[in-house]
């Protein structure tokens, strides 16, 4: 409780986080708030809250949140709490049939990608771009997610000048066109079960479908090695509203996202497994299992957030290049 004062009750949507699960759970709580959590897919937790704007606190996408930014919209502040940090472009997906050995040959291929602006898309693209020299405008794009289910309809997504974008019909999927050939290949897929995503393919067991990088875990590495960066697509957001009227709701809540990471990391299992999920163990990172990967704070992230930012300007989805503060509660600037 502060200042004796009752709990603030707010509403809070998360998605199922290895780390998140204590405050969901009720075990950690924060200081002078009731949280009544909800669990959702991400997918769907970004089109409700970029909608509705339903919940108080939640799980929001970064890359929606610079481009809402730079739109003009203050509707939400952000913390430096990442709750999905992973090396993207290792989940590239690719038909075995497709001629495609290398990054370089998705060049002139068919690749699908739930929705063009995702946080995820706009990393692997900006690799692909960095590491390899395949521009986003040498690709033929198929889009799954529709103007109706979209994030970027409600954040004035148009497709950039000279990128190709089909948009994949209501009565087909991500999925089914791989396995149809229709596409050469994903950026991502997403066939979990929610309101937005439609593709629903098991594709692990299809021996057609395998990965770009068949030793993800060694391109991960090299990644890290050259660039230093471990990326990030998710935030915390908090209603900006809230945060005027509390100001002292920003550090309690990371106070309590801290507790319930560290609750987790105190269990080395979780942690080998969570970094497992990473896509990051390779030796070096398997002899350094104290190091927390998953920091909180924006002192271990400012980079990683300053590489999206510029992507997003750079891909063409915002007018102008967002600085990281404007995003973020101010008092949260020191973390």
């Amino acid at each position: 409780m502060v200042s004796g004062a009752k709990a603030l009750q707010l509403s809070a949507a998360l998605q199922d986080n290895v780390y998140t699960r204590p405050l969901i759970g009720g075990r950690v709580k924060a200081q002078g708030v009731s949280l009544t959590t909800t669990v959702l897919h991400g997918s769907e937790m970004f089109w409700r809250q970029l909608k509705y704007a339903e919940f108080d606190i939640s799980e929001m996408s970064i890359s929606s949140l610079i481009i809402a930014t730079a739109r003009g919209d203050r509707t939400w502040a952000a913390l430096p709490i990442f709750t999905m940090r992973r090396f993207f472009h290792t989940g590239i997906l690719v038909r075995a049939d497709a001629g495609i050995e290398r990054p370089e040959d998705l060049a002139g291929k068919r690749i699908g990608v739930p929705e063009y602006q995702q946080t995820s898309a706009i990393w692997s693209r900006g690799v692909l771009k960095d590491c390899f020299g395949v521009s986003p405008k040498s690709v033929t794009w198929f889009m799954e997610r529709g103007a109706d289910r979209s994030h970027g309809a409600l954040t004035g997504f148009t497709p950039p000048v000279g990128v190709a974008i089909n948009q994949i019909p209501p009565s087909s999927d991500i999925g089914s066109m791989l396995l149809s050939g229709e596409l050469d290949g994903t950026l991502l897929y997403l066939n979990d079960k929610n309101l937005v995503d439609r593709s629903r393919a098991n594709l692990d067991a299809e021996p057609l479908i395998r990965r770009l990088f068949k030793d993800p875990v060694a391109e991960a590495s090299r990644y890290h090695k050259q660039t230093g960066l471990f990326p990030m697509n998710h935030l915390v957001v908090v209603r900006r509203s809230l945060l005027e009227a509390h100001p002292w709701l920003a550090l309690n809540l990371m106070s309590a996202f801290t507790a319930a990471k560290e609750e987790v990391r105190r269990d080395s299992k979780e942690e080998r497994l969570l970094k497992a999920e990473a896509g990051f163990i390779d030796a070096a990172a398997s002899a350094a299992l104290d190091r927390d990967l998953m920091a909180y704070g924006l002192s271990g992230a400012r980079k990683e957030l300053e590489r999206i930012a510029h992507y997003v300007h750079d891909q063409g989805l915002c007018e102008r290049r967002v600085e990281i503060d404007e995003m973020l509660a101010p008092n949260v600037l020191d973390t």
